[in-house]
């Protein structure tokens, strides 16, 4: 028992010892990290971290730790980078240098770092990097230059960095783009770019990426989005085009040759949908055209993006949306309009109520009847993103959401009046031809309803051309014909009903006018004596007449010829010693009949002129 008990408290002093060691052991190394950490800075032994962010350093300390992974120079005055400034640190992974004054980078100053994976130098005084300047980081896959005055980038400035994934070159000062400024970047999928100062998109700098999954342009200086300025990016899926506030116009052809799932063109001054650039992309799922003065969507102009599932424009112009905007999309789930001037927004715009996930309409002056109802509705099944719509119509219901009121608010307030047209009696109207006539059509109804014109063949009539339906519900008929005449509809709608009113027109033609017919009688022929009014007038000639005439033709005649003789002969004169002779041969037409027949005796009449 004795023994046992000696035994026992050996083994338990030997692991007090161990103990011991492992404890001294783990204060050594601490005790060397300590010693390893440059001044003011603050090392993590466990993370193998460097943190000098802060503490005025004007330049790199050289004693860094050679086992570190991650070091930040943030906040300091650190104003360059010399020639292998980091070398020994082999270990090292991620360099964070952003908000200094560091303004010059020497040639091959992160030679040795072979792992570094992130290096960020945002909001320096960067203007220019020289080539090579990131040579030896074969394994880098993020570079941070935004945020600093960079002019140029030179051709080759990132041929050495085989890995990289993501670039922000964002908020500089750039103006000029080399061509050949992205050679090397095989692998890059995220582009971030600042082309405040260029006069062009860079399309020949960027068209080189097979792999650029994401580009992001912002405040850029351009009216109109030049054509063909992304081809042939065939693996892009996302762009971004940010705080171009001059841009107007998205041209045709501008997005060919693009498969994107996501686009956004925000803050710029677009103000309609840019429906025909982005009918072919067939796989777009998100569409964000936020911020710009947009006024009207039309119906039926978004139905070729079949895959679309999200579509914002908050802080638009947002005036009317018609039915059937968003027809056909039948996976659309996401509609965000806060911030706009809808005064309603009606089910009918959507293919379907049941896919709709999230929608908002806060901040917009609404009118809280029967056109909302639906949302109503659906409130339960509607995410609003913490924003409720409120009604902004008239004082009991203003400031209010109409999700909060009760059932019997609900019916009471979220109601319409069906559509009337005064003046019911129906109406006949006459028009000479080539007159311009008014067909009114006066309704009224809760909400204003909309009319509608249809001709004699239950045809809409259109705002332009000359038959026109005005704004304030009127046909207008310029320049009426005949063909004009018929029966047309006035329809006047809402979300309540519609109404319907027949108009009776009727343009009377020109009076038909009779025609005078000509005749000529023969020369030979006496004049009638009695000659009737009806009949074809007539004009007698007589021998007399007509021999009086043929002499004065050919004394006439005659007279040309001798005049054209006498001026050849004083021409020939000056020409001095001239041939006065001249044989004319002449084929009679039988002879060329012939000839064309296949024969080939040709009969050739020959005759001798002598010049005087």
């Amino acid at each position: 028992m004795q023994a046992g008990l000696q035994m026992f408290a050996g083994i338990m002093i030997d692991k007090r010892l161990v103990w011991a060691a492992l404890y001294l052991f783990g204060a050594g190394v601490a005790l060397s990290s300590e010693i390893q950490c440059p001044l003011p800075c603050f090392c993590n032994a466990s993370e193998q971290s460097v943190n000098c962010s802060g503490v005025q350093l004007s330049s790199i300390p050289n004693n860094l730790p050679s086992n570190a992974k991650s070091v930040r120079f943030t906040h300091n005055k650190v104003k360059s980078l010399g020639s292998h400034q980091f070398q020994g640190l082999a270990h090292l992974q991620e360099l964070d240098l952003c908000d200094n004054i560091l303004a010059v980078i020497e040639v091959e100053a992160f030679v040795g770092l072979q792992a570094l994976l992130s290096l960020k130098l945002a909001r320096n005084h960067l203007k220019i990097i020289p080539v090579e300047a990131f040579s030896g980081l074969p394994k880098l896959q993020l570079l941070d230059i935004s945020d600093n005055e960079i002019l140029v980038l030179l051709a080759f400035t990132f041929r050495d960095l085989p890995s990289l994934r993501c670039l922000n070159a964002s908020q500089n000062d750039l103006v000029f783009v080399s061509h050949n400024a992205f050679t090397g970047l095989t692998s890059l999928q995220e582009l971030y770019l600042d082309g405040g100062n260029l006069t062009e998109v860079p399309t020949n700098a960027i068209t080189q990426f097979s792999e650029l999954k994401s580009l992001h342009f912002y405040h850029f200086g351009l009216a109109t989005l030049p054509n063909f300025s992304f081809y042939p990016l065939g693996s892009l899926k996302q762009l971004v085009i940010s705080h171009w506030v001059m841009l107007e116009t998205i041209s045709v052809n501008s997005l060919f040759g693009l498969n994107l799932t996501h686009l956004t063109i925000t803050n710029c001054n677009l103000s309609a949908v840019p429906y025909t650039p982005l009918h072919h992309l067939v796989y777009l799922v998100r569409l964000d055209l936020s911020y710009n003065p947009i006024a009207y969507i039309y119906k039926q102009l978004l139905g070729d993006l079949l895959r679309l599932q999200e579509f914002h424009l908050i802080g638009g112009s947002l005036l009317h949306i018609e039915l059937e905007a968003f027809k056909g999309l039948a996976y659309f789930r996401v509609l965000n309009l806060s911030r706009n001037y809808l005064p309603t927004l009606e089910s009918g715009v959507l293919h379907s109520l049941e896919t709709l996930k999230v929608l908002g309409l806060d901040n917009n002056p609404l009118k809280c009847d029967c056109r909302l109802l639906w949302v109503v509705k659906r409130k339960l099944y509607l995410n609003f993103g913490g924003s409720l719509p409120v009604c902004a119509t008239s004082d009991q219901e203003q400031g209010m959401s109409f999700l909060d009121f009760s059932e019997d608010d609900t019916s009471r307030l979220l109601t319409c009046r069906r559509p009337r047209i005064r003046k019911r009696k129906k109406q006949e109207v006459r028009v000479d031809q080539g007159h311009t006539v008014m067909l009114y059509c006066n309704a009224e109804g809760d909400p204003v309803p909309s009319v509608t014109w249809l001709d004699p063949l239950l045809r809409p009539l259109s705002p332009v051309g000359r038959l026109r339906a005005l704004p304030n519900g009127s046909l207008e008929v310029r320049y009426a014909q005949p063909q004009d005449s018929g029966t047309y509809v006035c329809v006047a709608s809402n979300a309540a009903g519609n109404d319907s009113l027949r108009v009776s027109l009727n343009v009377r033609g020109f009076p038909s006018s009779p025609k005078k017919l000509f005749r000529l009688t023969s020369w030979f022929a006496a004049p009638s004596a009695t000659p009737d009014a009806s009949a074809a007038q007539e004009f007698a000639f007589d021998v007399k007449t007509l021999l009086i005439a043929a002499t004065i033709g050919l004394l006439s005649f005659f007279s040309s010829v001798c005049l054209c003789f006498v001026f050849m002969f004083f021409w020939s004169k000056s020409k001095g010693r001239i041939k006065h002779t001249a044989t004319i041969a002449y084929v009679p037409r039988s002879a060329m009949s012939s000839s064309n027949s296949g024969n080939c005796a040709e009969t050739t009449s020959r005759f001798t002129m002598k010049l005087l």
